[in-house]
């Protein structure tokens, strides 16, 4: 059996799946009382499996009328993607930040599971930490890349 933050995180997943609207607004207390754990047990999985680079936004509000919006990021053809990216990788881009990026456009089908494969290795620390004296520069540099040649049109096949 899964543990308790996997089934939270499996249950938020289905519920947004499920809306038209591409968010779901829920109160804290109502989730840890569902799963009958501590806030501080939604609070990580909100923290841990709903970033940004895993494609979502998280709107918190605490208190009596407090609420839970969680937020399903699309990405567009529109150009807005590379901004989005760029944004979200900014000048430094960690191992594990990276990974969960990178599983987030294999899951949007911007990469396949072999180029994913391939770039999380050439992205790891074993390898980058070796050759340069700050690997999370590095690893921002080589992703906006990626994206950039990966989000063209007029690739020849």
């Amino acid at each position: 059996m899964s543990n308790l933050a996997d089934r939270i995180e499996e249950y938020l997943k289905k519920v947004i799946e499920q809306t038209n609207e591409g968010f779901i607004v829920l109160q804290r207390g109502y989730l840890a009382d569902f799963f009958s754990c501590a806030p501080s047990q939604i609070n990580y999985v909100l923290t841990t499996r709903f970033t940004a680079e895993r494609g979502y936004l998280v709107e918190s509000r605490r208190g009596g009328g407090g609420y839970l919006r969680i937020v399903r990021l699309g990405l567009d053809p529109e150009g807005k993607f590379q901004r989005l990216m760029a944004e979200l990788i900014g000048d430094d881009l960690s191992q594990e930040r990276a990974s969960n990026l990178i599983d987030r456009l294999k899951e949007e089908e911007i990469f396949t599971q072999r180029e994913a494969l391939l770039i999380k290795t050439i992205f790891s620390d074993r390898l980058l930490s070796g050759l340069v004296n700050c690997p999370s520069h590095l690893r921002a540099r080589l992703m906006k890349e990626i994206l950039a040649n990966m989000c063209r049109d007029d690739i020849d096949a």
